[in-house]
């Protein structure tokens, strides 16, 4: 009894005056109908000759109103007949349909939100400090959460929607309810001790984000989203560490990957002094050798470290055979990559231009890269507000009168760009139909379409969610770790105690985890590409590239630092 008595205590707390009033308003009614309708049925009695308790008239009117009609007490004349039935049709209006109605409205669904808002969490504990704050649940987030797991870090997101926010707790996610412009929302979440806040919804409710965390923490990090280019001035000015607008970064790296006036290599990281680039071997004297066959090591002093084959790492061996498809992951130095360009890195230029499909945000900043190295480039874009000059086509991609129109008989790349998926999917095998030595380069929305897009016929994929997830990490732990595609790391360990006074070749990383050793750095000092018959010392630290599985094999084998 004193549980039920608190509870009710609890949900007149959580209902709302109006809520009260209403309730309390139907139940006046009520209370008033049913001694109207008691007094008549005294009048009435009377008129038959017939005398009963007030309380006997109370009770008739209840048991006529409610429908059980025990029929113990009845009336003889029409008059009375007559009062029954619209006693009756009264009390199923106000009991049967008015009653439950009102309860559940004004008493049984506040009780249920006010036992729903009790499950979410308002706050994270006092203990957690060092977590990554996120802003929005999206494909993005999706693929940090990933990423934050495997590093250790904690996160929590937060949601303004209570319903939302439950969905994802119940799928074991961390997340605390509160709203985005209120400064109290950040102080329960401890932004103070955070490692950073990640601000991706759009430009205006990320400037009042950044706003409003501004209000609590001076020094927190705070990493922006920006869909315009205006907006990136505004974002720094309300508080912004780090703006990036990935949409246009994802345009540029898509433009990054055409075959232009040559095959150069691609720099897509850096740890101090060591480079890793991207190179494509299609179209170059590469194309149907072996890596031993053909002396890349000797030639430019690079090592080629991995190579992706129509989305796939692998780490290669000697008897690696270089298709048209094939993509060299290398590492070096600058001059080395500067080497490799001027072997391998030109071909006749075609001087037909490269497609766009779709005119977006993503198909403009591509189409932008392409101008700054002056390649000339076709945009087909069906929404006829986009269309801006004579190189935009206007019309559907998946009309063979645009394409031909566009030029893809004749075009060495056809990029394609647009936010949905499927539709990528399927503008990827009609574009591999209809030109099967094209270079198919394809945005990918969210990472699960990675492996059907390349199924479908793309050389290249860039997944939106990695590439701003990346980014992201990357700010976490500079220097440290380096994502440089869909779960290929580079990261810097100590030594092993297992390790120490064996050479590269003796402590067979490679063989045992699928981890690469690529550089040594002693004292500051870094020896890219070692030698295999280079000693490991005690003070050395190894830069190692790794798909996620070797490198989890890796620290499973090894604990870094010895």
């Amino acid at each position: 009894m004193k549980f039920l008595f608190s509870q009710f205590a609890y949900v007149l707390r959580g209902t709302s005056d109006r809520n009260l009033r209403m309730l309390l308003k139907f139940l006046i009614l009520l209370i008033i109908m049913i001694t109207v309708y008691s007094i008549i049925f005294h009048f009435i009695m009377i008129l038959e000759e017939k005398k009963f308790s007030w309380i006997t008239g109370f009770y008739w009117t209840l048991t006529v109103m409610s429908t059980l009609g025990f029929g113990d007490i009845t009336f003889d004349s029409d008059l009375g007949k007559l009062f029954s039935m619209v006693v009756l049709l009264s009390g199923i209006v106000l009991l049967l349909i008015m009653l439950p109605f009102t309860f559940i409205q004004f008493f049984y669904a506040p009780w249920l939100e006010a036992q729903t808002k009790a499950r979410a969490p308002r706050k994270v504990h006092e203990e957690m400090k060092g977590h990554v704050i996120l802003t929005n649940y999206d494909p993005i987030t999706m693929n940090l959460i990933d990423r934050l797991k495997q590093y250790q870090y904690e996160y929590v997101i937060v949601m303004e929607d209570v319903k939302r926010a439950l969905e994802l707790i119940d799928l074991d996610y961390k997340v605390v309810v509160g709203e985005l412009g209120d400064p109290e929302t950040y102080r329960r979440l401890q932004v103070e001790k955070a490692t950073l806040v990640v601000a991706n919804i759009d430009d205006m409710m990320n400037t009042n984000i950044a706003f409003t965390v501004r209000e609590v923490s001076k020094e927190v990090p705070i990493v922006a989203n920006a869909d315009l280019d205006d907006s990136v001035d505004i974002l720094q000015l309300a508080g912004s560490t780090h703006v990036f607008e990935f949409m246009k970064l994802l345009g540029q790296s898509l433009s990054r990957r055409v075959l232009r006036t040559s095959a150069r290599a691609n720099v897509i990281g850096s740890i101090d002094s060591l480079l890793l680039a991207e190179a494509p071997a299609m179209r170059t004297t590469l194309v149907g050798k072996t890596l031993q066959q053909s002396r890349l090591r000797e030639t430019t002093g690079l090592t080629i470290v991995g190579v992706w084959e129509r989305g796939t790492f692998e780490n290669p061996t000697a008897a690696t055979v270089i298709n048209s498809t094939t993509v060299l992951l290398m590492a070096g130095t600058t001059e080395q990559l500067q080497n490799y360009d001027e072997h391998f890195g030109s071909y006749q230029k075609s001087k037909a231009p490269v497609l766009i499909l779709g005119g977006g945000r993503v198909g403009r900043s591509a189409a932008e890269a392409l101008e700054e190295g002056n390649i000339d480039y076709r945009i087909i874009e069906k929404n006829k507000r986009l269309v801006e000059d004579d190189r935009y086509i206007h019309g559907s991609a998946a009309d063979i009168n645009t394409l031909e129109k566009a030029g893809i008989k004749e075009a060495p790349s056809v990029i394609i760009t647009t936010h949905d998926d499927p539709t990528n999917i399927y503008l990827t095998i009609y574009c591999r139909r209809l030109r099967p030595d094209i270079q198919i380069i394809s945005r990918a929305s969210l990472d699960r379409s990675i492996s059907k897009l390349h199924t479908a016929g793309a050389d290249l994929v860039m997944s939106y969610a990695s590439l701003a997830a990346n980014t992201i990490l990357n700010l976490l732990k500079p220097d440290e770790v380096l994502m440089l595609a869909e779960g290929l790391n580079v990261f810097r360990v100590g030594v092993h105690d297992s390790l120490r006074g064996k050479s590269l070749a003796e402590s067979q990383i490679r063989l045992q985890t699928g981890c690469s050793v690529i550089a040594t750095s002693q004292d500051g000092k870094m020896v890219i590409n070692p030698d295999p018959s280079v000693c490991l010392l005690e003070n050395n630290e190894l830069i190692i590239i790794g798909t996620d599985e070797a490198e989890k094999r890796f620290f499973k084998m090894y604990s870094e630092g010895g």
